[in-house]
């Protein structure tokens, strides 16, 4: 019994220094790796470090890029882009964040994705999506975060819907 719990402090240790090491080297990089994830651009790479950031594409030939959430997280709204004809390749690490893919309901996704204690899920209805096409691979790597897949956004639409008039 001893030993099991000398596993458990050691695990609960080690677990809670690389989580003390994550955060100092999340610190380190937020001044120096820039978010560049503006509506109309084919490639986006988009960061969100200790902080919650959306960006909504606009894009006529999106291509893909990077997502990174550390201790952080957001949107990336592709409702309103156009896929490349020859697909695109959408790489998102979640490390200790988590990042919501929002894509028009007829796109074929590929996930390829690593996790470790997180993971990266497709949530929206397989039978709309279109068999012909272009397809969206998402690769990546998800590290006590994690990515959903989803079609729909209310929170977004209600942000960008005009203001009801006043009776």
């Amino acid at each position: 019994m001893r030993l099991i719990g000398s596993l458990l402090r050691l695990v609960f240790g080690l677990m809670l220094v690389g989580m003390m090491a994550s955060a100092i080297g999340a610190a380190v990089m937020k001044g120096r790796i820039e978010s560049r994830a503006e509506p109309e651009d084919d490639e986006i790479d988009y960061v969100a470090i200790f902080e919650p950031r959306n960006v909504a594409s606009t894009a006529t030939a999106f291509r893909g890029g990077s997502v990174l959430a550390w201790y952080g997280g957001g949107t990336v709204d592709l409702r309103g882009a156009t896929l490349d004809p020859g697909g695109a390749t959408l790489d998102l690490k979640a490390i200790f964040g988590g990042i919501r893919l929002v894509v028009p309901e007829t796109w074929r996704v590929e996930l390829a994705t690593i996790g470790l204690f997180g993971g990266a899920g497709d949530g929206r209805d397989k039978s709309r999506i279109a068999i012909d096409g272009p397809t969206l691979h998402v690769t990546g790597l998800a590290i006590f975060g994690g990515a959903g897949i989803v079609s729909e956004a209310p929170d977004l639409d209600a942000a960008t819907a005009p203001a009801a008039p006043a009776a």
